[in-house]
């Protein structure tokens, strides 16, 4: 079948009220006919992906079998509570608290990981700086492959910021993990508890690009809106009636003590660009083409294609299952 010419319209969902009655219609069969749970059990964070999560799970199985799972902890905004309970009143949804503070110490999640800052820093002080990892934006344009930096900003919001050596850049990234898996572990014990499904919560940028943990934010029974765009969870929320403080929010990791948007730790390019780009990307569109409709040249095109290669190539073994076959 011949391919429909590349636009910005092109992720924009036409009938929308179907588009959703279908997921939430698989969403319902999987949940209660495959997994045969009765409900499910959401960690929520007021972030688009959860919101919208949390949405298509009260259509698919009512509010009543639904159950929202708070889980701050000492490095969290204070936004991401207020926003959660929000996003639980407005659907009708009982939801709890679950502080993970004491757990984190226990696994040193805050010491590993302020040990590898210091080693490059050594003035640095939790006390006194925030931190935050992310990648250089630039590389993408110069063809490179990703490299992280590690910044601290001080309580004069004075900053330093340099190339993370890869034994700390490990170390960091290792001593952060301990917070989605100690989440995961929560909603788990939540789920058997309620004989609920673990929801998850990640789009197709977060799944195809590597931008979750293994066996922690991708530690679930099923993904609902694991094929859409970050775009199209937009025009959902819109749909669903999802709080147009989550909507209006910047999209941020809300891992580390310094502010952070996804753009900065990850994706390198914001959604709205980087959902077409990747769309002509999985869909075999020629960049020239993907750039005369971007505004960009078929250079700058082919570099971001190549970059989504590397990222998929460097992250599969994130999406890999066991090996068990002995």
């Amino acid at each position: 079948m011949k391919k429909q010419p590349f636009s910005k319209d092109i992720l924009v969902i036409k009938d929308i009220t179907s588009f959703t009655d279908s997921i939430v219609s698989k969403f319902r069969e999987d949940v209660v006919k495959v997994l045969k749970r009765r409900g499910g059990v959401i960690g929520i964070s007021g972030g688009i992906d959860s919101s919208v999560t949390m949405a298509l799970a009260v259509k698919a199985f009512g509010s009543d079998r639904v159950l929202g799972v708070m889980l701050p902890e000492k490095d969290s905004s204070p936004d991401s509570l207020e926003l959660a309970r929000e996003l639980a009143d407005k659907f009708g949804v009982k939801y709890l608290v679950e502080d993970i503070s004491g757990a984190l110490e226990g696994f040193g999640c805050y010491s590993r990981r302020d040990e590898a800052i210091k080693r490059v820093f050594p003035e640095f002080d939790p006390k006194r700086y925030k931190s935050k990892i992310g990648i250089d934006k630039s590389s993408m344009k110069r063809n490179l492959p990703p490299v992280f930096h590690v910044t601290i900003i001080d309580e004069d919001n004075q900053e330093k910021k340099t190339i993370l050596p890869v034994k700390e850049y490990l170390q960091i990234v290792a001593a952060s993990n301990f917070k989605q898996r100690s989440r995961m572990s929560m909603l788990y014990y939540h789920g058997e508890a309620n004989h609920f499904a673990v929801l998850g919560t990640a789009n197709k940028h977060e799944i195809n690009q590597g931008f979750f943990v293994k066996y922690g934010d991708g530690g679930v029974d099923l993904i609902p809106i694991a094929g859409l765009y970050k775009t199209q969870v937009y025009q959902l929320a819109e749909h669903l009636g999802v709080p147009q403080k989550i909507i209006d929010r910047t999209p941020t990791t809300d891992t580390y003590t310094a502010e952070q948007t996804q753009e900065e730790f990850f994706y390198q390019l914001p959604f709205e660009q980087l959902d077409l780009i990747w769309y002509g990307f999985e869909n075999g569109y020629e960049a020239k083409e993907v750039g005369n409709v971007m505004g960009q040249s078929e250079e700058e095109i082919e570099k971001i294609y190549k970059n989504f290669s590397r990222k998929q190539k460097t992250t599969e073994y994130l999406r890999m299952k066991p090996i068990i076959d002995y």
